[in-house]
């Protein structure tokens, strides 16, 4: 007698339900795999963009340029035409008590020294005072001193100046509006404000971008700020005008505004 063995078929609802938290196991598992996979490569790109942004806005070593920064003829010229601008639209008297925030080796302060009471050239950058002490010494000029500060590590502008300058500075400084609110403070009523810097430049102007916070500005966005702050009678004009390799290779035109205003 032969025996026949029968297999039962598994009705396709049943067969259905059985399989189904199989297949939920398997795409649940699928997804969490591929969303891991897409949070790493979300934090990877993060970081990426962060320490690009790091690498571009670290402080830029100006001690190490210190040496070599009047060897620029360009640095020499801006500085005399920034200079001569300011003289054409303030009337600076040999009364004046004046500081040049963000001097470097004095480039700008001496064009001024000889035409007020006093000026001080304050600036974060060791490096570059010490040239500037070494010129004020050689010159044995008694009516400028200078003046280490770091606002960034909390450093804070005291006295009262009838006269305020600083030129291709401001590009350095991150966040404006505290700045001009301590220009503000310290400026004596009637006093002047004049900042020099460049009109938007797409990023060519500077070769390296270390310690850069802005391709230049905006007139009428920092008239604004200017207002904000609290001076009045704000005007700009440009100052000087510059022709020189942009960072792409190619040779460019670049100008440098000159913005002023007033305390009342």
């Amino acid at each position: 007698m032969s025996c026949h063995s029968h297999n039962k078929v598994l009705p396709l609802k049943k067969f259905i339900s059985l399989l189904t938290p199989v297949v939920n196991a398997l795409v649940n598992n699928t997804n969490s795999t591929y969303v891991n996979r897409h949070q790493k490569n979300q934090q990877k790109c993060i970081i990426t963009r962060q320490e690009k942004m790091t690498l571009k806005t670290e402080k830029r070593d100006f001690d190490k340029a210190a040496g070599s920064w009047d060897e620029m003829p360009l640095r020499v010229k801006l500085a005399e035409d920034v200079a001569n601008t300011i003289v054409s639209k303030v009337a600076i008297s040999q009364d004046m008590t004046a500081l040049d925030f963000g001097c470097g080796t004095g480039l700008l302060t001496l064009q001024l020294q000889p035409l007020v009471k006093s000026i001080t050239g304050v600036d974060s950058s060791q490096g570059m005072l010490d040239i500037f002490n070494a010129k004020i010494a050689t010159a044995n000029i008694n009516n400028a001193d200078t003046l280490f500060l770091d606002i960034d590590k909390g450093g804070i502008l005291t006295g009262q100046y009838n006269l305020i300058v600083s030129g291709m500075t401001l590009h350095h400084i991150k966040e404006i509006a505290p700045l001009l609110a301590q220009f503000y403070t310290v400026l004596a009523p009637g006093g002047t404000l004049c900042l020099a810097d460049l009109d938007l430049d797409d990023g060519q102007f500077h070769d390296d971008s270390t310690g850069v916070f802005h391709n230049g500005f905006d007139r009428a966005s920092l008239h604004r700020s200017f207002t904000d702050a609290g001076f009045v009678g704000v005007q700009d004009v440009t100052a000087a005008k510059i022709e020189k390799q942009g960072s792409d290779g190619q040779t460019r035109k670049f100008s440098v505004f000159l913005i002023t205003g007033r305390k009342e």
